[in-house]
């Protein structure tokens, strides 16, 4: 029998990770046996867990934030340890389809090469971008991620299908290139070849770090429509467009770019980079000091 750890991070959002626990426990698990890893990222207020309410979930505080890729390396390695034969990496603010977990198991397994599943994802009724474009019979419909891929021309990550009502249009479960970190099922075999995140990014393209690096070893990663979640989009970081999404997404695109990307867009980043120095906002030039400057993990006065 396979023994699956779930870990998610909690940074100041308990009501997220309770309403996260809830569904969890309605999750089901036919031929494999389950572990909660539930890590409190240095969190102002630390978060609390009933034992009564959650036998099963083990709570580990961290004394400071270290960011979704530390964050999420202590969970991983604490389900390692605990015998954990794959781990599946989800952010504490969706809602789990009680299958979701069964249909990534299936399609992980099915192929020695799989060293990767991710679901399909929906935004969380009410939490749409443009909540005004859709009707009341759409909301909770709206898909999030259908699959992925990265965009190297932009040197971003791309989402397909976002904000799309689905009509079944991304049913089928295909390989892909980019997998979502907001929910990931990987093998162990992945972490033992490959490490986990990479705790230069802490935030933001941490996630396509590892499916380039999964994918350089010679696995695969799989989009598997069956599974599916729901997410409240955004909530840990303050929502989208804030200053700190600014500082991350700047830095961390020259890291990955400067990284993975051809050398023709390698040289359209060092461009880019030194527009930003000149005329960029103020996080935007800090970021690019920061890169040039080699100092990556969590950002000083971010």
């Amino acid at each position: 029998m396979k023994n699956i750890a779930i870990v998610t991070v909690n940074y100041n959002t308990s009501k997220d990770t309770v309403n996260f626990l809830e569904s969890l426990s309605k999750i089901k698990a036919s031929n494999f046996s389950l572990q909660t890893i539930v890590i409190d990222n240095g969190s102002t207020e630390k978060f609390q867990l009933s034992k009564s309410e959650n036998p099963k979930v083990t709570l580990i505080q961290l004394n400071k934030n270290k960011g979704f890729s530390g964050g999420y390396n202590v969970g991983i390695r604490a389900g390692l340890k605990n015998g954990a034969d794959a781990v599946l990496i989800v952010n504490n603010d969706t809602l789990l389809d009680p299958d979701v977990l069964i249909n990534l198991e299936k399609e992980l397994y099915s192929d020695d090469i799989i060293g990767l599943t991710v679901p399909k994802i929906y935004f969380a009724k009410g939490h749409e971008f443009h909540k005004d474009r859709y009707t009341k019979d759409e909301l909770g419909k709206v898909l999030w991620y259908a699959g992925g891929s990265v965009d190297w021309k932009n040197v971003q990550s791309i989402h397909r299908g976002v904000d799309e009502v689905d009509h079944g249009q991304y049913n089928k479960t295909e390989k892909i290139n980019f997998a979502s970190g907001c929910c990931m099922l990987i093998r162990k075999e992945v972490f033992e070849k490959v490490g986990m995140f990479d705790e230069r990014y802490f935030l933001y393209y941490e996630d396509a770090d590892l499916c380039e690096r999964i994918q350089n070893a010679g696995f695969f990663l799989y989009y598997v429509p069956e599974a599916f979640l729901y997410h409240l989009n955004a909530s840990s970081s303050g929502g989208a467009g804030n200053t700190l999404q600014d500082y991350y997404l700047t830095r961390n695109q020259m890291l990955f770019g400067m990284t993975y990307a051809p050398l023709r867009v390698k040289i359209a980043l060092l461009r880019q980079s030194l527009r930003f120095l000149q005329k960029g906002r103020a996080n935007q030039k800090k970021a690019i000091k920061d890169y040039f400057l080699r100092k990556f993990g969590k950002g000083d006065n971010i």
